[in-house]
């Protein structure tokens, strides 16, 4: 009777590391890249030359990895004008600067009386791109 329940024991005690040996798994799913977006507020679309717009910005993620790093860039197809961080910072154009907040304020001034249209880039370091474009008409200020 004894050798029956030591071998009941001793099968039970294998079963149970089997069991567990198969539950475990070296595929982790450990997600690193997530969606993302850049979303603002509305923007006018008219300026003046000299005049300055406000885009109010948020990236928007579909998940959070804290070593996720975002970046912007931005290029300016039609017009002439400056883009500028909320902490003053002046972008050049095509020139890639680090986003360290994902709300942030962009200010654009118009330095032509031309219609403009700026392009932001917002992309992270695994390579995925958001792209959003702004436009203004040309309003001249009355004397």
């Amino acid at each position: 009777m004894k050798k029956i329940k030591s071998f009941f024991g001793i099968t039970a005690w294998l079963a149970a590391i089997m069991l567990l040996a198969c539950a475990c798994s070296d595929d982790l799913d450990i997600r690193t890249r997530y969606l993302f977006d850049l979303e603002t507020m509305p923007v006018q679309k008219r300026i003046v030359e000299g005049e300055t717009a406000e885009i109010r910005c948020q990236i928007v993620k579909e998940g959070d990895y804290k070593e996720n790093r975002f970046y912007i860039r931005y290029f300016q197809p039609d017009g002439k004008g400056e883009l500028r961080m909320d902490d003053g910072m002046l972008f050049a154009p095509n020139d890639r600067y680090p986003l360290e907040r994902t709300e942030f304020r962009l200010y654009y001034t118009s330095r032509s009386s031309d219609q403009q249209k700026i392009d932001i880039y917002i992309e992270d370091n695994f390579g995925q791109v958001v792209q959003k474009s702004f436009s203004w008409q040309n309003e001249v200020e009355e004397e």
